[in-house]
């Protein structure tokens, strides 16, 4: 219970003396034997955390907890993932034609075979609007 107090003695003081830029992307993860050690979201704001490693610590020992250095490591927060579902766009009567009159155009290769991929899929789309 006392470390826990501890820890967030130490969170509130280094928001703080932090910068503004690092505060809402670094936090206290815990203090082992005179060492704090800091969580950064990414390796930008841990190069800078470390480059001002000394003034922090300094400051962090005038709230009254000894600090004899500050470790670093990298720690992104978990953002909950979200999948994006692509929309179907059909195409429309102009560009079905178009692509068609192209396809016919080109020789037997890869980019034709595309095209007519492309042109069945959405042919199929066209036929059962319901299938998304």
């Amino acid at each position: 219970m006392a470390h826990a107090r501890l820890l967030l003695k130490l969170s509130r003081r280094f928001e703080a003396v932090a910068p503004t830029g690092l505060r809402h992307s670094a936090h206290v993860a815990n203090y082992k034997l005179g060492t704090i050690i800091i969580h950064a979201d990414n390796g930008a704001v841990a190069a800078k955390i470390r480059q001002l490693s000394q003034r922090l610590s300094n400051e962090l020992s005038k709230g009254g907890t000894e600090c004899s250095g500050i470790e670093v490591k990298v720690q992104p927060r978990q953002i909950p993932s979200q999948t994006i579902s692509s929309t179907q766009k059909p195409l429309s009567a102009t560009a079905f034609c178009t692509l068609q009159t192209t396809a016919e155009s080109l020789p037997e290769g890869p980019l034709r075979n595309a095209l007519d991929n492309l042109l069945k899929r959405a042919a199929k789309r066209e036929e059962s609007p319901d299938a998304q």
